[in-house]
């Protein structure tokens, strides 16, 4: 799991990694030809090749923040109101009592976490602080999700910063990501490489889990990045771990597991969980409900 780095060196030589917005799709230009029939036909079909290629968007740490230990972000449900407290996501071994044991489960905590927001440009601007952690697992995905003492609206207003919309579809293999890390202030750039069906580290599994393309090199301190598909702005997982060292299923190299209990191990490659099953669990006011009848989130 992808806790902080604590060389101060290291964090110098990696400042300006990947701090560049990802880059948007090129644009797709016609062939030129002395024949005005091929030239029609060649424009024809680059407008729609690029009609079916995505608009990329440049994703900037406008809305992600910095925990003392992890990274994380503000988030929003497709359904959270302005007036709503706002919410800060990141993974559930970040909390500062220490990871979970497999099958615990947190909800509703007191809480009075802080968390440095960061602009688009990394600038911390502000100090948020929770009101409670509202839930928090390392069972079957690896999440911690704060209540602040803010809404929407107050950040919006006083800091010029939104929230990031958690998606509540599953996301697509192949779409292009970008990994933001409040703690290091750096975008990792790749691809959905897959996903995994199980992923074993140590004494916890964690189900249907996203990888990424060998691009995002995440290190520790990324723990609880938002994961964020290019095409949409929205937040489709939360970055936990990757394969360090190359051994099976310890801790800091997990392993892929298949439905017919195969194990793979993928030396250097790293791995999120994804939100988009998390909306289902709030309701109004942005209040965590266990209970409701699409929420499929582990319970106490």
């Amino acid at each position: 799991m992808r806790k902080p780095l604590v060389a101060a060196f290291i964090a110098l030589a990696i400042a300006g990694i990947g701090a560049a917005p990802a880059v948007a799709a090129p644009s797709t230009t016609a062939p030129t030809t002395t024949v005005a029939a091929k030239a029609d036909a060649a424009a024809v079909k680059a407008d729609t090749k690029a009609a079916a290629t995505p608009t990329l968007q440049a994703v900037t740490l406008a809305g992600t923040v910095a925990l003392s230990n992890c990274s994380g972000s503000v988030i929003r449900f497709p359904n959270s109101l302005s007036t709503d407290p706002a919410l800060v996501l990141s993974n559930g071994h970040c909390l500062t009592s220490g990871f979970l044991d497999p099958g615990e489960v947190l909800t509703n905590q007191t809480s009075t976490r802080t968390f440095g927001l960061l602009n688009s440009s990394g600038t911390r601007v502000a100090t948020l602080r929770a009101s409670k952690l509202a839930y928090a697992t390392m069972t079957d995905t690896d999440v911690s999700i704060y209540q602040l003492t803010s809404t929407y609206a107050t950040i919006q207003s006083s800091y010029g910063i939104s929230a990031l919309t958690v998606q509540d579809t599953h996301p697509t293999a192949g779409a292009a990501i970008t990994v933001a890390s409040g703690y290091w202030k750096t975008l990792y750039n790749c691809n959905i490489d897959g996903f995994v069906y199980r992923l074993k580290e140590g004494d916890w599994t964690w189900k249907d889990s996203l990888r990424y393309t060998s691009a995002c090199q995440t290190i520790g301190g990324t723990s609880g990045s938002p994961v964020i598909d290019q095409s949409t702005g929205k937040v489709v997982a939360v970055n936990n771990t990757g394969n360090e060292d190359g051994e099976t299923c310890t801790e800091n190299n997990p392993c892929e597991v298949d439905a017919s209990g195969n194990v793979t191990v993928r030396e250097g490659i790293n791995y999120a969980q994804e939100t988009y099953i998390i909306p289902a669990c709030f309701t109004t006011g942005n209040q965590l409900n266990l209970s409701a009848s699409t929420c499929t989130l582990p319970k106490p």
